[in-house]
């Protein structure tokens, strides 16, 4: 499978971000069942064998069922330092444990023990209670969270705004055009 053209494209920004703590994060855009917009960051876990971009969320949190009724979503990821936004539009899917424990697994060991810790969390968006519990680790040794799933997006639309160059570059591929460019006034 021959990679699209913009993901080069991301790939550099991502380069020229360094080792910045926010290189990975993008905030997702998706619909609530009342039509309302919800946005939230979350963070890039890279790319499934099929191209499609991979975060992870928690089946408690509220995006599993917005997405189950509105798969469409928008991504926006900033690359502050290389000054370039990417705009990432496609369709979302949930992939479980038992749908696929190994890639499940990989993600889960891949996670440090205090990035595992909010799968064992109380769950999100509910009454704050003080006494828990609220590790501040998971280890290596305990077994996937039963919470965790991959959202994998099949995109079909990139837009980068490069803004370093004057006047500014903003570019577009589309999957129903084959992942050709096309320039956009910025």
């Amino acid at each position: 499978m021959s990679l699209p053209p913009w993901r080069a494209v991301v790939r550099g920004a991502r380069q020229r971000e360094g080792r910045s703590p926010g290189a990975t994060w993008l905030q997702l855009a998706t619909a609530a069942s009342d039509g309302t917009p919800r946005v939230r960051t979350l963070v890039f876990r890279g790319w499934s064998a099929a191209g499609e971009l991979e975060l992870l969320t928690d089946v408690r949190s509220d995006k599993p069922s917005e997405l189950l009724s509105q798969p469409r979503v928008e991504l926006c990821w900033l690359f502050r330092k290389a000054r370039e936004q990417f705009r990432l539009r496609g369709t979302a899917v949930l992939v479980s444990a038992e749908q696929e424990p190994e890639t499940l697994l990989d993600h889960w060991q891949r996670l440090s023990p205090s990035g595992r810790m909010v799968w064992a969390w109380p769950s999100p968006g509910e009454p704050f209670h003080s006494q828990g519990p609220w590790p501040q680790e998971v280890s290596d040794d305990e077994p996937i969270s039963a919470h965790l799933l991959i959202m994998r997006i099949a995109l079909d639309r990139v837009e980068q705004l490069d803004l370093k160059p004057h006047p500014h570059l903003r570019r577009c591929w589309t999957v129903q055009d084959g992942w050709s460019e096309q320039r956009l006034n910025p």
